[in-house]
């Protein structure tokens, strides 16, 4: 009789304290539990898991009841330890906002390189809208949500490999369409050197070809550690969308066709050029054509090569001034119109290692392709032209890594395949710096998995080669669109 005494007086003790509890609660803390419970329940049903729901306990705790005692230091006496754990509190609440609006919302992203110019420039710090194709899941869910792989000083991972989760996109406001300007995963990036980490025309894969897998492995010192990459982990690239799933592009004297039909080229799209200058170049010069300190090259030849390539030579023998850049249509014109100018040139392109590179024997960046783009769901023979062109993608993309060829049989899953399916679409990615991007004439194919989101506006831009008080800060860009040639390119694209 008294044990059941007991716990009955407990059970009303404890239905009493929670009864108090309710009552003693502010409106104040009622609505913001209401505000914070639907924000939190429309979440659930965008990320599709109503299992999630389950931390409504703990938020209508956290507002109401209070039984877990996460403020127990606004009760403490020592002045030190209110101090410290607030700050505590404010960072913690700080870094779980911008964990999910980073995730779920957009996140800044710098322009690291000049493969977008003079669309983006490098110094560009831009907005990413992540919903603009539906945010990803996080693959990697355990991460420091304000870098992307690595934590700086102390040189060490910013997430954990466990848990790991499956790709998943939530719902977005559409899909890439070409022309956009797209960030994504480095497909490439899956593999890496942790002391060649940034955007650079050497991956992994260049290094081993040019010095052994057994040199790398064996002088840390020199490449650093080896590992692999989850996808969102991997360096963030920024390009133009330029070829969609199930489209053949084809490159044809820096024309690009899709499917037969030939695409307009965005406004600022660039080509190398060289120009002949009477007289030297100076820094108002560079300027007035908005040639970066990074792409001004001298070409010094002596005379027998200038006349060879059709530039002029003086009758002392002299060679006049040859300089080699990226130009826009609008910056040739301007060139032309110098009186200066004696001759502007095409800087032609030579055959190179291209993707698929066992495939692309003889393109060039300008004469490319035809290659056909992989689209979920499509299905192709398995001949052994297929496995040069997709066999990144079958292995390393979508999870067969055992598959191979052997005797002209592409073998999957240990089983002899005579075609395959798609399971992701794919893209075809490309810098407006045409001749001097790192794309996807390089690498391959973008998997959906791989984009991270579409950029919208430029926050801040800042200029490397000037000082603060001499135009180092770019005024003529803050909040300016990220795609100024996309409206034009789709108008252009639908004639």
């Amino acid at each position: 009789m008294n044990n059941n005494s007991n716990n009955t007086a407990a059970r009303k003790s404890a239905s009493e304290d929670f009864k108090q509890r309710i009552r003693d609660t502010k409106p104040t803390r009622w609505v913001r539990f209401i505000i914070v419970a639907l924000l939190f329940t429309a979440w659930a049903a965008w990320l599709g898991s109503w299992w999630v729901l389950i931390f409504l306990v703990l938020l209508f705790d956290i507002y109401i009841t209070g039984y877990i005692p996460l403020t127990w230091w606004k009760n403490s006496k020592n002045p030190v330890v209110k101090t410290v754990m607030s700050w505590v509190d404010a960072i913690v609440y700080a870094l779980i906002l911008v964990y999910f609006v980073f995730t779920f919302v957009g996140q800044n992203y710098a322009i690291p390189s000049s493969s977008l110019e003079k669309t983006l420039l490098v110094g560009d710090y831009l907005w990413v809208n992540k919903m603009a194709y539906g945010p990803r899941v996080p693959m990697t869910p355990v991460h420091f949500p304000l870098v992307q792989n690595r934590i700086p000083i102390i040189d060490t991972k910013s997430y954990t490999d466990w848990p790991s989760w499956k790709y998943r996109r939530l719902k977005g406001l559409g899909s890439v369409e070409r022309g956009d300007i797209v960030v994504f995963n480095f497909p490439q990036g899956d593999t890496v050197c942790t002391k060649f980490m940034e955007e650079s025309p050497e991956t992994y894969y260049d290094l081993v070809k040019k010095y052994g897998r057994f040199t790398i492995k064996n002088n840390p010192q020199v490449f650093g550690e080896v590992i692999h990459m989850p996808v969102d982990r991997r360096q963030n690239y920024v390009k133009r969308a330029v070829g969609l799933p199930g489209e053949t592009i084809e490159i044809v004297d820096d024309t690009i066709y899709i499917d037969g039909k030939a695409i307009p080229q965005p406004e600022n799209v660039q080509h190398n050029y060289f120009f002949q200058v009477d007289g030297e170049f100076t820094e108002a010069d560079w300027e007035r054509l908005g040639i970066a300190v990074d792409d001004r090259f001298d070409w010094a030849v002596d005379a027998k090569t200038a006349l060879a390539n059709g530039f002029k030579v003086n009758a002392d023998g002299s060679v006049p001034s040859i300089y080699v850049s990226p130009l826009t249509p609008a910056m040739r014109g301007m060139l032309a119109a110098d009186p200066r100018v004696k001759s502007v040139a095409k800087a032609s392109s030579m055959p190179i290692p291209l993707f698929p590179e066992e495939f692309s024997t003889g393109w060039t960046v300008a004469n490319y392709g035809p290659l056909w783009i992989p689209k979920k769901g499509a299905t192709i023979n398995l001949d052994e032209d297929a496995w040069k062109c997709y066999s990144r993608v079958i292995r390393n993309y979508e999870g067969h890594s055992d598959a191979y060829i052997q005797n002209g049989t592409v073998y999957i899953d240990g089983k002899p395949a005579k075609d395959y399916t798609f399971e992701m679409d794919y893209y075809f990615m490309m810098g407006d710096n045409r001749d001097n991007s790192s794309d996807s004439r390089f690498w391959g194919f973008v998997p959906e998995d791989h984009i991270v989101g579409k950029p919208w506006r430029v926050l801040v831009s800042f200029d490397k080669d000037k000082g603060l008080f001499s135009g180092k800060i770019r005024w003529n860009r803050v909040f300016k669109s990220a795609n100024p040639d996309k409206e034009a390119f789709a108008e252009t694209a639908n004639r």
